[in-house]
């Protein structure tokens, strides 16, 4: 066998994306590759579908245990514990841009030997991410943004109580067509969108529903952000979409003072990047909202503003999602152990340029 990948099972909440399928996890197997899923509950994949392939199956958890030369493969956060790290893993770790415990979590891995290759770092010799979720994320946030405003003209109380996965995409579109054109009948007009990171993957995305709903759409991108927020244009909107990944500290699209305005029309405002730390474009809020409470309510002006910022979106896609995802990252995981492959070679080192200073 080359090398050793541990599929992990996700421990966040309604998480059901998997970060390989059944015939991922074939393809790999046929090369040679030693294949080990965990059990899962929650994942929208069946447990009975990798084992199909032949491949080992184990116990929720038990990667804790798994040979030294294991990658461990996941997607969301590891459990928040203290624990030391001494494997080798693959997963959206947050811990670069000064997110909330990512000093905790480097201390792990220092004091266990482990190296973390995370898959927001995974990049090309451009630059440009060899594998990411985010045409599925802008999807799927574009539906959020729909639902709250939805819900905000048909007046049933909280913005939107709960999200949960749906089955497909089908069931997704026709859940929407029905809610809009209630709430369009109510209000009588079809809502407004405005995308800020439109030319990207995540802007592609909120895009392709919002004309699959044959709805209103205004796109921005470089050109016009490149004056510097705050851009009182988003105002003029329905639902403002967030998805510009930052890497850096920039003029806020939105200020407090700038949504404190009496004319303002927008009513809801869905942030993809969701990135509340210290770069945050949008910073009227402070901590993701989730699945289970997604929407942030903001007072400004006496009018509604709601606002949702779940940084796990995609899982409301699960299927198209993980099936996406897998087929950017499989060319990758195929040459994990290739000195050559510079993908692995620079997520390494970027981790010890971050590590180096604890």
């Amino acid at each position: 066998m080359t090398h050793l990948i541990w599929l992990r099972a996700e421990t966040k909440a309604m998480e059901a994306r998997s970060a390989l399928t059944p015939s991922l996890v074939q393809t790999l197997m046929e090369d040679d590759i030693e294949v080990v899923v965990e059990r899962s509950s929650q994942r929208a994949i069946a447990d009975a579908s990798f084992a199909g392939t032949g491949c080992r199956m184990v116990e929720s958890g038990s990667w804790t245990s798994a040979p030294e030369h294991a990658y461990i493969l996941g997607l969301k956060e590891l459990p928040a514990e203290t624990s030391q790290l001494s494997h080798r893993h693959i997963y959206f770790a947050h811990a670069y841009k000064n997110q909330h415990g990512w000093k905790t979590l480097l201390n792990r891995f220092a004091r266990g030997g482990g190296k973390l290759f995370d898959l927001e770092y995974l990049v090309d010799n451009s630059g440009r991410r060899v594998a990411a979720f985010g045409y599925w994320a802008g999807y799927a946030g574009c539906a959020v943004g729909l639902k709250i405003w939805a819900s905000q003209q048909l007046k049933q109380g909280p913005a939107i109580s709960a999200l949960k996965p749906y089955r497909d995409q089908t069931a997704m579109l026709d859940e929407l067509k029905h809610e809009i054109a209630a709430a369009t009948e109510v209000s009588g007009h079809k809502p407004s969108i405005i995308i800020i990171g439109a030319l990207g993957r995540v802007g592609e995305g909120a895009a392709k529903l919002a004309n699959a709903l044959e709805l209103p759409v205004t796109k921005w991108d470089m050109d016009e952000t490149a004056r510097g927020g705050p851009f009182s244009q988003i105002l003029e909107h329905d639902i403002f979409i967030n998805c510009v990944l930052v890497q850096k500290k920039i003029p806020p699209f939105l200020t407090s003072d700038t949504v404190n305005n009496e004319n303002r029309r927008l009513s809801v405002i869905c942030d993809v990047s969701c990135d509340p730390g210290e770069y945050n474009p949008i910073p009227l809020y402070s901590e993701a909202t989730t699945f289970s409470a997604p929407v942030h309510s903001i007072t400004a002006s006496g009018k509604s503003l709601q606002l949702s910022a779940i940084d796990h979106l995609p899982s409301l896609l699960p299927i198209e999602a993980s099936e996406d995802f897998g087929l950017q990252l499989l060319p990758h995981l195929l040459k994990l152990n290739d000195k050559k492959n510079g993908v692995w070679q620079r997520a390494l080192s970027l981790f010890n340029e971050k590590s180096k200073d604890l």
